[in-house]
């Protein structure tokens, strides 16, 4: 972080307007303060890089405001002024947090060297950083399993857009792995030191999203008796994860739209705005499109959340990942409960990859857990497993095939399929997909490549008619 902006507080008139004018003409952004109080107003409104404060101030003192800025703005240097003969006070300061002091009166060749060592500092901190992005570029997404071409092209888009301060929406059914594709996101990126914080607007009651969010001000409500920083501001500097943004209510997308578009927030009771810097997340399981066009999501919110959609496909579209998934996730829960012996055949591994498995990768992983809690014996036998995945493997072993002598064409066959599927459901392609195990869009795509979309209807068209 470059320092630029410059706040001095200083209850000496002239010693304020001196110190001000010194640092613009040094290429400064300077501004100043005559107490503590004006300097938190200050803050609250806009962020800074570095303030210079008198130890001792009317009203807040400058310890106090060193405090309140390391709770409040942590990235925040203080540097103090004090009199010669306080020094010792200066450096009890800086065990709460100063970066450094500068005694009176201020000579601006000390104040010029002192500010060239915190911008080397600072940027020695950048180089850290940006070495610690090249290793987590190789790791950022080590956690998440698979090597299915769906699954390789999210995590490559993910990959891309990390190190930008781009907005990205992460789309994907329950169970996919959206929050580990944001937390990925995060240690790729230029905030990876700062907070990652999420807010899961699904989980919080409608009436205390609000303050959750964005936080509220002392005498705000009855019972605010002080004030509460909301998860936006927690997450200053970082990256803030809304998952779930589709059950946000109308009347609070007006104020996430207001974040991004302005960096700021509005506390409840506050009478000015509080400026943030976040990334913005968002997830969500639902077609946001769709809730758009039925007026439950606001069109401009949507449209600035699009900025990088990236898709998380369903496990059941990411068959060959399944055997890993399982060999993974019974490696790290035998190590969790302490049961390093146990073995999987791998005989049974296709009884998990016949399954749909429905709430997804979730949904396997505490499949699999049961299994290592559960099974008596050293080795999972196909007794151990659920009833759920016994009958879907034996569905799939007794479906009826008959192969000619003459050979057959895997393409006519599905095309029939298709055919077949969407007469036995009437047309309605998402129960036609459904009756064949496969996604929605997966259907179309089919469809669209065998050519039978205006072919499938007319033939439903002449079944109807001949009944």
């Amino acid at each position: 972080m470059t320092i630029n902006r410059i706040l001095i507080v200083e209850d000496d008139e002239n010693l304020r307007q001196v110190l001000q004018i010194q640092l613009k003409k040094e290429g400064y952004e300077a501004t100043s303060a005559a107490n503590g109080e004006e300097a938190i107003e200050l803050l609250r409104k806009g962020p800074q890089d570095l303030i210079i404060t008198d130890l001792h101030l009317p009203g807040i003192s400058g310890l106090d405001l060193l405090k309140e800025v390391r709770a409040e703005y942590p990235s925040i240097l203080v540097i103090l002024m004090t009199a010669f003969g306080t020094v010792q006070s200066a450096v009890e300061a800086m065990k709460s947090g100063a970066y450094d002091y500068i005694t009176k009166p201020v000579h601006p060749y000390e104040l010029r060297a002192l500010l060239s060592r915190a911008i080397e500092r600072n940027r020695l901190i950048e180089e850290v950083q940006v070495l610690r992005s090249y290793v987590d570029q190789k790791y950022g997404f080590e956690h998440i399993i698979g090597s299915s071409g769906s699954l390789k092209y999210a995590l490559e888009l993910a990959a891309r857009v990390a190190p930008t301060d781009a907005t990205v929406l992460i789309q994907g059914e329950t169970g996919t792995g959206k929050e580990q594709v944001a937390k990925g996101i995060h240690l790729l990126s230029i905030r990876r030191e700062r907070p990652f914080v999420i807010v899961n607007c699904a989980a919080i009651p409608r009436e205390l999203l609000e303050s959750e969010l964005f936080g509220y001000v002392k005498g705000a409500f009855t019972g605010a008796v002080g004030h509460m920083k909301g998860k936006a501001e927690m997450a200053e500097g970082g990256t803030l994860m809304l998952d779930e943004i589709g059950e946000m209510p109308l009347e609070l997308q007006v104020r996430v739209l207001r974040l991004i578009q302005e960096r700021e927030i509005e506390k409840i009771g506050a009478r000015i705005p509080t400026q943030v810097d976040v990334r913005i997340i968002a997830a969500t399981h639902r077609n946001l499109e769709e809730m758009v066009n039925q007026g439950t999501f606001r069109e401009d919110l949507y449209y600035r959340l699009l900025v990088v959609p990236i898709k998380l496909p369903p496990l059941r579209e990411r068959g060959q990942d399944i055997p890993e998934l399982v060999e993974y996730f019974f490696g790290k829960c035998k190590l969790k409960h302490d049961r390093r012996d146990l073995r999987l055949r791998s005989e049974l591994l296709p009884y998990f990859s016949n399954y749909q498995w429905p709430g997804n990768v979730r949904q396997l992983e505490n499949a699999v857990e049961r299994l290592v809690l559960l099974s008596a014996g050293p080795e999972i036998t196909r007794e151990d497993l659920p009833d759920f995945l016994q009958r879907g493997h034996q569905t799939n072993q007794q479906t009826p095939v008959n192969l000619p002598e003459e050979g057959v064409s895997l393409d006519a066959v599905e095309k029939q399929l298709i055919l077949q599927a969407l007469e036995k459901t009437s047309g309605n392609q998402t129960q036609a997909a459904r009756y064949l195990r496969m996604s929605r869009r997966t259907l179309a795509y089919r469809m669209e490549k065998h050519g039978i979309h205006t072919k499938a209807q007319k033939s439903l068209t002449q079944t109807s008619s001949q009944t």
